[in-house]
């Protein structure tokens, strides 16, 4: 008695293959990214309604303000350039343009450069390196306000430290009004600037340097190079695209500052340190002018979005 034998399949069916295919277009590594994509959008898109919100809304609403006659209380009405065109008129807005490019250039500059002999001597150290980074970022840690406060009373004309000690030396007798003379208010606003600053660009240098392939230094040295010319000829140009991407950002930064100046001098003495943004607020909050502070706070937008757009440049260029 015979059977009879169920046919066989072969084990490649080219028609089962492309039946497959039309079943899932995208195949398991497609779908796979779909789903991550779909998950990603899912968790990104609360940051962005909270973004949209906390920093959308209020910049599209203060654009809006510049072109109205808007007060505390009173619905303003479009004016156009008037605003724009009135605080160019106003001697003490042309000085606070000048402060704030003085103030900002100066800061950032120092910041830059005591930065970068921050990081090469937290790198030259052997012991307690951990201690010893924490320290230096004190400055930056702790809160604006908390420590412009310990420089209100260094700054104080009468019990000031700095004063006491000037005394002891014999470079000066008598009390200085630090924050009471035009020259001396300004720099001083731009040193607690700076003390604040500067650990942040030490610890971003820092962060290049341990970057920095150690076969180049090496070689340098074999080559009979010296500290400064490996620092110069190696180490720099390996640094230049983060310090132009930090030097970007705390340009920025430094030029919308607010709580250093506001504290200490309010502006004074004379109009001698306010900045666009001190100004912004004394116009739109204190006078309840609130069109033409928002003006005053949007007359560099576009100069801003300039760096940014060379930031964001850098970046790019820095990835590939």
């Amino acid at each position: 008695m015979t059977t009879a034998s169920a046919p066989s399949l072969p084990l490649d069916d080219p028609a089962a293959s492309v039946r497959q295919r039309r079943a899932s277009p995208l195949g398991p590594t497609g779908r796979r990214r779909a789903s991550e994509t779909t998950v990603g959008l899912a968790m990104l898109t609360p940051m962005v309604i909270v973004v949209l919100g906390l920093v959308g809304y209020p910049l599209v609403l203060s654009i809006w303000f510049g072109f109205t006659d808007t007060a505390i209380g009173e619905s303003g009405e479009f004016i156009g350039l008037d605003n724009y065109i009135a605080n160019w008129n106003d001697p003490i807005f042309r000085r606070t343009l000048w402060n704030t490019f003085n103030y900002t250039v100066t800061a950032v500059v120092a910041k830059l450069v005591l930065g970068i002999v921050m990081a090469v001597l937290l790198a030259e150290l052997r012991s307690f390196q951990r201690l010893w980074r924490g320290l230096f970022l004190m400055p930056w840690v702790v809160p604006s306000s908390l420590s412009v406060l310990g420089w209100v009373w260094m700054f104080d004309a009468q019990f000031s430290i700095l004063t006491w000690l000037i005394n002891s030396l014999g470079l000066y007798d008598g009390s200085i009004r630090w924050l009471g003379q035009p020259g001396l208010a300004m720099a001083a606003v731009q040193t607690v600037n700076i003390w604040r600053g500067a650990p942040f660009f030490g610890i971003m240098i820092l962060a290049g340097m341990k970057t920095l392939p150690r076969d180049l230094l090496e070689a340098a040295t074999v080559d009979g190079a010296s500290a400064w010319q490996k620092f110069r000829h190696v180490t720099l140009p390996h640094l230049r695209p983060l310090l132009y991407v930090v030097t970007l950002f705390s340009f920025v930064q430094t030029m919308a500052d607010f709580q250093i100046v506001w504290l200490l001098t309010k502006g004074g003495p004379q109009n001698s340190t306010h900045l666009i943004a001190t100004l912004s607020f004394r116009n739109a909050i204190q006078t309840g002018a609130i069109g033409r502070g928002a003006a005053v706070s949007l007359f560099l937008f576009p100069f801003l979005l300039l760096i940014l757009a060379l930031q964001i440049r850098s970046l790019r260029r820095t990835d590939r």
